[in-house]
């Protein structure tokens, strides 16, 4: 269920909160180890990137999670997103 009222987490604040802080992994380290810039995780962090398929792929397979979860929480961004833009023009 997509939240109504409340803007759902990016992914990019996921990553930081729930990955990189507990696992103690620097982004240039996460960088490292998925072999991509590191202004690819730097922007997908502060928001400024949307997760794409590929990017999920490279974080299931480096932090031992799956696609699937990097794209729903994606997916939900751009669900509330869609609706609030469909609310505005009403």
């Amino acid at each position: 269920m997509i939240p109504k009222h409340r803007t759902p987490t990016h992914p990019g604040e996921i990553l930081l909160q729930e990955f990189l802080g507990p696992l103690r992994i620097t982004q240039v380290e996460l960088a490292r180890r998925m072999g991509i810039p590191v202004q690819r995780i730097n922007t997908l962090i502060n928001g400024k990137r949307d997760m794409t398929a590929e990017t999920a792929i490279l974080l299931s397979r480096t932090l031992k999670t799956s696609s699937e979860f990097w794209m729903n929480l994606q997916v939900a961004c751009d669900l509330y997103e869609a609706e609030q833009v469909l609310e505005h023009a009403a």
